[in-house]
């Protein structure tokens, strides 16, 4: 159930976007220098976000790229099946379960693939990008400055 780096790219691209909600356009540049992204593979993504609906674009000088939906509208889930798919623990459990196993009828852990797809399913769906922008402003609330001398 690895999500592909341009999973992860597109996920943090839409992070960025979701912080910078209801503010002006931001800039592939800026988006990838806040996520430490290559600009280039992130204006593939971008368009490809674009063509799903989950990002819009204002071209001009103060153009740029905004979320098209509401942060707690949207859900990681959404973000990471237009990317790389449905997550899949293993292949038979997939949208095209045919398989070259020789025990997929009669499998002994069928059920537990099938557990833990609809698990990992289920927290992504669940986690909204308004989620996600809360946990980083909260981990980022945690960090204590030490001045020790």
């Amino acid at each position: 159930m690895t999500l592909s780096q341009k999973c992860q790219y597109a996920v943090r691209s839409v992070l960025e976007l979701a912080k910078r909600y209801g503010s002006r356009p931001t800039t592939v540049g800026g988006i990838a220098d806040a996520q430490a992204s290559p600009s280039r593979f992130l204006e593939l993504i971008l368009r490809q976000l674009r063509q799903a609906g989950f990002v819009a674009s204002r071209r001009g000088i103060q153009g740029g790229d905004l979320l098209a939906a509401q942060p707690n509208g949207l859900s990681a889930a959404q973000i990471i099946r237009s990317t790389d798919g449905e997550p899949i623990p293993v292949k038979c459990v997939g949208a095209d379960e045919s398989t070259d196993c020789p025990l997929h009828r009669h499998c002994a852990f069928m059920n537990l693939w099938l557990r833990a797809r609809d698990a990992v399913s289920r927290v992504y769906d669940e986690t909204s990008f308004r989620d996600l922008v809360d946990e980083e402003r909260a981990a980022a609330g945690t960090h204590l400055a030490d001045y020790c001398i």
